[in-house]
C-alpha cells in the first residue's frame, strides 16, 4: 500500500465522520422543533389516577392544553382537579368497559367541537397478575389483556376520527416486557400487542398527517410495580393451584419467587417518573415525533439490547435469575 492509498483511507475516514456528525446535528435541530398554537388544542389521557398519567396531565396544563383526564375512579378525578387549573377537565372511563368508552367519547366530542382531538395518550393499564404462566387461570390472562391491549385499541379505534379531524397524535404506554417476555401472565403478551398494534396503525394512517408514537418504559416506582399487591397476587395464585402442581415446584419456591421480585423491584425500579412524561410530552409537542420512546436507564442499557439477543442469551439470562422447580429435569 502506497502513500496515496494511505490518504485516501484517511480522507474517506474523514468525510465520513463529518457527515455522521452533521447528520446528528441535524437530527437534533429537527427533533427540537416544536408544533405551536398548544393553547388550541385539546388532549385525552387515560389512566389519569396516579402514576404517568397524572403527572402527565398536570404537566400539559401548566404547558397551556386543554386536557381531558379519563380517570377510573371518582376520588382520582376529583384529586386531579383540585391540583390543576380550570382547563383541566376529567372524565370517567373503564377502557376496558365498551359502553364506558362510548359514553367518554360523546362527552369529548361536546368538548372538543370542531377543533377535533390533538391527542390521545393510551396510559391506562394493570400489571397483575403476574408469575410463573401455569399458576394462571385464563381469566387471569384475560383480565389484564381486557385492558391493556383491547383498552388500547377500543380507545384508539372510537376516537380516531376526532383525530384525524386534527391530524393530531395517538400515544401508546407498552413496556421494555413488549419487547422481552420475562415473566408470565397476560402483562407481556398486551405489551406485545400494544406494539404490533401501534406499528401497523402508524403505517397505515400516516398519509393523513396522524403521528403514532410508542412509549416503551422501563421499571419506575408506580401502582404497577408496587410489590405488596404483587406478593399478594403471587400468594392468590399459588393457593389456587393443586396439591399436584404445588409439589412440582417445592414448598419454598413461592417464598424465592417473591424475594427475587423484591431484589428487581428495588434494585432496578426508577423513581423519576418525569422521564416517561417527558417522552409522553416531546411525542405530542414535537414537530415531528418519534416511533419510539425508551425511557429509564435500564430500558436503554438492558432490556432493548437484550431484545435484539439470541433467545437463548435471554432464556439463559432469566433462568439464572429465577428460582429453579423442585422438580425440575
Amino acid at each position: 500500500m502506497d502513500v496515496g492509498d494511505l490518504l485516501g483511507g484517511n480522507a474517506w475516514s474523514y468525510v465520513g465522520g463529518t457527515l455522521l456528525v452533521l447528520w446528528a446535528l441535524v437530527w437534533l435541530y429537527r427533533d427540537g422543533l416544536q408544533v405551536d398554537a398548544v393553547a388550541d388544542k385539546y388532549v385525552l389521557v387515560t389512566g389519569c389516577d396516579s402514576g404517568f398519567g397524572n403527572l402527565l396531565c398536570k404537566n400539559l396544563d401548566v404547558r397551556g392544553f386543554h386536557v381531558l383526564a379519563a380517570c377510573l375512579t371518582e376520588k382520582g378525578a376529583d384529586d386531579l382537579r383540585m391540583a390543576a387549573g380550570p382547563r383541566l377537565k376529567t372524565v370517567l372511563l373503564d377502557v376496558s368497559s365498551r359502553d364506558s368508552v362510548q359514553k367518554a367519547l360523546e362527552w369529548t366530542t361536546k368538548e372538543v367541537g370542531e377543533a377535533g382531538l390533538w391527542g390521545v395518550v393510551n396510559n391506562a393499564g394493570r400489571s397483575l397478575p403476574m408469575g410463573p404462566s401455569e399458576w394462571m387461570k385464563v381469566e387471569d390472562f384475560h383480565s389484564t389483556l381486557d385492558v391493556n391491549m383491547n383498552g388500547v385499541i377500543a380507545v384508539t379505534m372510537s376516537f380516531l376520527p376526532l383525530i384525524k379531524k386534527a391530524r393530531g397524535r395517538i400515544v401508546n404506554v407498552a413496556s421494555v416486557l413488549g419487547r422481552v417476555a420475562a415473566n408470565g401472565g397476560g402483562y407481556c403478551i398486551s405489551k406485545f400487542a400494544v406494539e404490533a398494534f401501534s406499528d401497523c396503525l402508524r403505517r397505515d394512517i400516516h398519509y393523513f398527517g396522524i403521528n403514532v408514537s410508542i412509549i416503551e418504559p422501563g421499571f419506575f416506582k408506580t401502582a404497577v410495580t408496587s410489590l405488596e399487591p404483587l406478593e399478594k397476587e403471587l400468594q392468590r395464585l399459588w393457593e389456587q393451584l393443586s396439591p399436584e402442581v404445588q409439589a412440582s415446584y417445592g414448598d419454598k419456591y413461592l417464598d424465592k419467587y417473591i424475594k427475587v421480585q423484591r431484589l428487581i423491584m428495588n434494585a432496578i425500579c426508577d423513581t423519576d417518573i418525569s422521564k416517561v412524561t417527558g417522552c409522553m410530552e416531546h411525542a405530542l409537542t414535537a414537530a415531528h415525533p418519534r416511533a419510539r420512546y425508551s425511557p429509564g436507564w435500564d430500558a436503554k442499557l438492558l432490556w432493548i439490547p437484550l431484545s435484539y439477543m439470541p433467545s437463548c442469551v435471554v432464556d439463559m439470562g432469566l433462568k439464572l435469575v429465577l428460582p429453579r422447580p423442585s422438580k425440575s429435569v
